[in-house]
């Protein structure tokens, strides 16, 4: 495991989320780099003594890429450990990119995103049966731009649950775009820092959320989730626990 990368999913908080797998790439790393603006740093307590860490929240992709081929060229091992799972919106891409064209070898090893650890906080289903079977996983338009076809208000028009990231700080304008589709009459919960210790939901609809949300102060780290799932009433129960249904996997 020497002279590699490993991309690490944290979790959502709760340092007892993260990976058995994830754990022990720390236990064994040489340099960790961190993001530190999100990732609960108990995760790092397991790490060897004579680690170099690193907190990514200082350093740009291109301080990044050189701590990591300075240490692969020394052999050892780098544990890059993202918040969350790096796949939705770890910004992991443009880090492979230079990995692959340094010829530096790597591994991803999967995370609790904070999506889920959401939906555990709401004691939720996303999909039920005849209310939504989708879940539609976006972020609004900020600095970073996104193609026309995913805008939120296009979106909105699926009906189906909606989990958005990074856009609790322009609540107004989320609001206003999720009404083009959804009534506004629609349950929203706002969860700020799923798993944590200080987590904190806000619950209302469409119509209300936003003073809600701001009564709250909550500008940050906190998921979006819209839809009918959340406040479901009486719904038709899965096919797969129906004494009728035969089936070879239950």
């Amino acid at each position: 495991m020497k002279g590699k990368v490993i991309f690490i999913g944290a979790g959502p908080g709760d340092p007892d989320l993260i990976t058995v797998k994830g754990k022990k790439a720390i236990e064994n790393a040489d340099v960790i780099i961190y993001a530190g603006s999100l990732v609960n740093e108990e995760v790092l307590d397991c790490k060897k003594e004579e680690c170099e860490v690193y907190n990514s929240a200082y350093l740009n992709l291109d301080e990044i890429i050189n701590i990591i081929k300075e240490a692969v060229a020394e052999d050892k091992l780098v544990a890059r450990v993202h918040t969350g799972d790096p796949s939705i919106y770890g910004a992991i891409g443009e880090q492979i990119r230079e990995l692959k064209a340094n010829n530096i070898e790597y591994e991803i090893i999967p995370g609790v995103s904070s999506l889920f650890g959401t939906a555990s906080a709401l004691e939720t289903e996303l999909t039920l049966p005849e209310i939504s079977q989708t879940v539609i996983i976006t972020r609004p338009e900020g600095r970073t731009p996104k193609p026309p076809l995913e805008s939120i208000s296009s979106l909105s028009k699926h009906h189906a649950t909606m989990c958005i990231f990074l856009g609790v700080g322009m609540i107004d304008k989320l609001v206003e775009e999720l009404l083009e589709g959804y009534e506004i009459t629609t349950p929203v919960s706002v969860v700020q820092k799923a798993t944590w210790n200080d987590q904190k939901i806000v619950e209302g609809t469409l119509a209300d959320i936003a003073d809600k949300v701001k009564s709250a102060n909550i500008t940050k780290t906190a998921m979006v989730v819209v839809g009918d799932v959340l406040k479901p009433g009486d719904f038709t129960p899965s096919k797969l626990y129906d004494a009728n249904f035969k089936h070879e996997y239950r």
